[in-house]
């Protein structure tokens, strides 16, 4: 089996302080970076490839009254510090960048394209992954997405819920569920 990290998001505006900072953010930049570096509780990765909101002009999912589910404050904007990842997450083992929400809302990283043009999907069938392990922001939104995806699309999917940080409790349970129900396996 060849498995893949998918490390969802990690930017500064999802960190504290960013424009939508998520409780949790920056420790989780850090424990993904530990994680890749010591080969944490045994996992192996063939490969590692991250998301990245990237918004030129996401049209209405930028609104100045948010309503937090599916309109939201601007955040990620193309060019601005935001939209980097977070200092704190280790980029070297990156080997795949997957910029997603240019013109519209995008919560998957599967609706991502990377410079040479391939869709996440598509990159990772290309280097024979059939397993991956979802890590990010958030848990209940867009690391929630992407195992979906990830999962329909036919990888053997996990989520590791210690590399991962969710807005609100509420949300993240039904996240769960959710993810838990399409057959993706949840661990620490």
């Amino acid at each position: 089996m060849t498995r893949a990290l998918i490390v969802v998001d990690v930017q500064n505006d999802f960190c504290e302080g960013g424009s939508l900072g998520v409780d949790g953010g920056a420790a989780v930049a850090g424990a993904i970076s530990a994680a890749l570096r010591s080969g944490q509780q045994g996992r192996h990765w063939d490969h590692v490839v991250a998301s990245r909101d990237h918004h030129a002009d996401p049209g209405a999912h930028f609104s100045d009254a948010p309503d937090f589910v599916d309109t939201w404050p601007p955040h990620c904007r193309t060019g601005t510090p935001g939209a980097s990842f977070h200092p704190e997450l280790d980029v070297a083992r990156i080997e795949a960048v997957f910029d997603k929400g240019l013109h519209e809302a995008a919560y998957s990283g599967f609706e991502g394209i990377e410079p040479g043009g391939a869709s996440m999907g598509a990159w990772l069938r290309a280097h024979d992954v059939d397993a991956v392990d979802v890590v990010g922001i958030a848990t209940d939104h867009c690391v929630r997405a992407t195992a979906l995806d990830a999962a329909a699309g036919g990888f053997t999917t996990r989520v590791l819920l210690s590399l991962c940080t969710g807005v609100a409790p509420e949300t993240t349970t039904k996240a769960l569920e959710q993810m838990r129900t399409a057959g993706i396996q949840l661990a620490r």
